[in-house]
């Protein structure tokens, strides 16, 4: 494993803070947010970004399973987006004993502009988005490299995690086959039939096309199926069923939220379909329904009749198949004959 010297980049290692609010401590220099020229040989294959918010207590245990792993070719960004606990300490510790580490603060403005942020300020040709309270595998990186080592054409690279929940459960997931198919079959199997998966922790991206389509900022919760959508249609994909990390479960609260809904999911639906292509455009409509058919499911379990029976009426006449599928029909008949 590279010493600290050997992973730092050129320059003074000692720990310094921009106005841009970025600490660095491996000579990158950040002028109005953007980075020196740099050849592509000087550039790293792949940046790991750590958007974190409130995780002290769990964020040592994610970059600690990414340090493991240092090597010249890889570098690693956190972007603390306005959190109020004990981050910057932990993050100040972490900087002082590992000068490749780059952390930048930001105003609290979501997962969605912490990604954004992470991306921009990157440098690696590949981007590993690995949230804060998960950890990367041993040898992830080392695996993901060899990957694309063999895959050069590959846009998206799906790796296998390991799932766990708070009773101590562990569950293996291996990543689905992605055919070489048109957009528009990907994008049904992806959006419509769910036979696609995609999580961050474990997936590698070009991180080009990552920037030509960014995580959506007006969306909080969901902000990364527009951005994975894109990604299938954009160039191949190639999985390994080597895990590559530990995925932790816990409780989404936005799930529960039914504040706006209707408005979330609109804005969900327009941007998904902003950045497919105008084959995969017929598959709208159907995808709105599914998307009400979702929130008519949600009205039910909250006991809220009448929105219940405004999603389905509005499922209904976008796209009559999706509501005829019989485990929503079977709900909407009780619910409209009760």
């Amino acid at each position: 494993m590279p010493d600290a010297s050997q992973w730092s980049r050129r320059g003074p290692i000692e720990a310094t803070r921009q106005a841009t609010g970025s600490w660095h401590g491996n000579g990158r220099h950040l002028y109005d947010g953007a980075l020196e020229e740099m050849t592509a040989a000087e550039r790293p294959l792949i940046s790991v970004i750590v958007p974190t918010y409130n995780y002290a207590h769990l964020l040592p245990r994610a970059l600690d399973s990414v340090l493991l792993q240092r090597a010249p070719w890889m570098e690693l960004i956190v972007v603390n987006d306005g959190s109020t606990d004990l981050t910057a300490q932990v993050l100040a510790g972490y900087v002082a004993r590992h000068p490749g580490l780059l952390v930048i603060d930001q105003v609290n403005a979501g997962a969605a502009a912490a990604r954004n942020r992470g991306l921009r300020q990157a440098r690696g040709h590949y981007a590993l988005l690995l949230d804060a309270d998960d950890e990367l595998q041993p040898d992830a990186l080392q695996t993901l490299r060899a990957t694309v080592a063999r895959h050069p054409e590959a846009g998206t690279i799906l790796g296998a995690q390991l799932s766990v929940y708070a009773d101590g459960r562990e569950r293996l997931r291996l990543p689905t086959t992605v055919p070489a198919e048109p957009p528009l079959r990907l994008s049904k199997r992806y959006l419509l039939q769910k036979r696609i998966t995609i999580s961050h922790g474990c997936s590698l991206f070009r991180r080009d096309l990552l920037l030509q389509r960014p995580y959506p900022e007006n969306l909080r919760g969901g902000e990364d199926v527009p951005v994975f959508a894109h990604m299938l249609v954009s160039a191949p994909v190639v999985t390994t069923n080597v895990v590559l990390a530990r995925i932790h479960k816990h409780g989404d609260s936005l799930r529960h939220d039914r504040r706006d809904e209707e408005m979330r999911a609109v804005t969900m639906i327009e941007e998904v379909f902003a950045s497919l292509p105008a084959e995969c455009q017929p598959l709208r409509s159907r995808y709105a329904s599914q998307r009400y058919l979702s929130l008519f499911r949600a009205a039910l379990q909250s006991g809220d009749r009448p929105a219940a029976r405004h999603f389905y009426r509005a499922a209904w006449r976008l796209d009559g198949r999706q509501a005829l599928r019989w485990n929503y029909l079977r709900k909407a008949l009780r619910l409209f004959l009760a």
